[in-house]
């Protein structure tokens, strides 16, 4: 089997599908793309058997074929070489490879590709399509509240909750949670939820396109998403997510509205001077005022700034984790954000001034106890 490529467009592709390969596999041959010749298209895909990515390229192909290609050596060699037309040869007895450049020929040895592992199919499974500007939308304002906690599966992934022409992601670490509901461009006849795990997720981050609009399809085992050439396979967390709407409180009557680019900048500078364990600031809010805080007593370091708000409601003095909450207001969008609050016991809930029609978020975090 023989064929010919641009070397550029080859490792684009190639680099997208990498994602998918696994740092430790427990198979070798996990360590290798399957292509797969067909006509005058290359399939080219890699797995680490939780996660599946598979990608098209056309090629111009001498007979169809399959085999399983080294991936570190094959895209070290693309990387180092500027762009020009490549050839790919492939022994069928013994699965070598040579790759002929305009600078010379290169060899490795690949392997059988009826020994890679099969990547899973779509079979009975339900269907919402949208456009990947809102799925990169909904990734991107939840993924970084996903828990580490190998203990606690089901926070280790995004929530998708499908509620026909709807659809809610959540994400909680028990300390911060997101919810992001958004109603515009999603069709779909099913109402369901599944757990998608946070690897898959910066994959597909990383994948979408600006323009298109994606296929995802579930079933009970796996999420499937398809794009373009591109579909990703990730197997679901099987797990029960935890009933996140019973940790956001309803009665907030303390209702701050402040510039979140000014908040946010006060917050990274205050935080220089809090407890490195903690990551405490302290917000001090009363009528037209909010005082920022942090100490580190350990090393006698203090810092407050002042700034001007607008505040309906009781004087309040409350904790939280400066970390967090600059996460948070980088990932909102908007001149103003609004911060709901109780007391300095309860969680505080940040919502965005101003959102497009059709979106709604939803950000709550806890706060951290004051000490006397």
């Amino acid at each position: 089997m023989k064929f010919s490529v641009s070397s550029s467009d080859l490792l684009k592709q190639l680099q997208l599908a990498a994602g998918a390969i696994g740092t430790n596999p427990v198979l070798p041959i996990l360590e290798d793309f399957l292509f797969t010749v067909t006509g005058n298209k290359l399939n080219i895909a890699a797995t680490d058997l939780e996660t599946s990515i598979s990608t098209s390229i056309d090629v111009r192909s001498d007979k169809d074929g399959v085999v399983a290609v080294p991936a570190k050596i094959l895209l070290d060699t693309l990387k180092q070489l500027p762009q020009q037309p490549v050839t790919i040869t492939v022994n069928e007895d013994n699965f070598g490879i040579e790759i002929t450049s305009s600078f010379g020929k290169y060899k490795l040895a690949g392997e059988n590709g009826a020994d890679f592992p099969r990547i899973p199919e779509p079979d009975t499974v339900d269907t919402v399509t949208m456009s990947a500007q809102s799925l990169n939308q909904g990734v991107s304002k939840t993924l970084f509240a996903t828990s580490s906690d190998e203990l606690r599966p089901a926070m280790t992934g995004v929530y998708f909750q499908v509620d026909f022409n709807k659809i809610t992601f959540v994400a909680t670490d028990a300390h911060k949670l997101v919810k992001y509901t958004f109603s515009e461009d999603v069709k779909s006849d099913v109402m369901s939820n599944f757990i998608v795990p946070k690897k898959a997720l910066n994959l597909l981050k990383n994948a979408l396109p600006s323009g298109d609009d994606v296929t995802m399809q579930f079933n009970k085992a796996n999420a499937f998403f398809s794009f373009g050439e591109t579909h990703m396979v990730c197997r679901l967390i099987d797990a029960r997510y935890p009933d996140y709407n019973a940790v956001i409180p309803t009665e907030n009557p303390n209702t701050l509205t402040v510039s979140r680019s000014d908040f946010q900048s006060s917050l990274k500078r205050i935080a220089i001077y809090a407890n490195k364990t903690t990551n405490q600031v302290i917000l001090s809010i009363g009528d037209g005022s909010l005082t920022v805080s942090a100490q580190d007593l350990d090393f006698s370091n203090e810092a407050t700034e002042q700034m001007t708000c607008n505040y309906e409601g009781e004087p309040l003095t409350i904790g939280f984790n400066a970390k967090f909450l600059v996460e948070m207001l980088g990932v909102l969008e908007g001149d103003e954000i609004r911060l709901e609050l109780s007391t300095p016991t309860r969680a505080g809930i940040i919502f965005p001034d101003d959102m497009p029609e059709g979106e709604e978020v939803l950000m709550l975090v806890m706060p951290v106890m004051l000490s006397n």
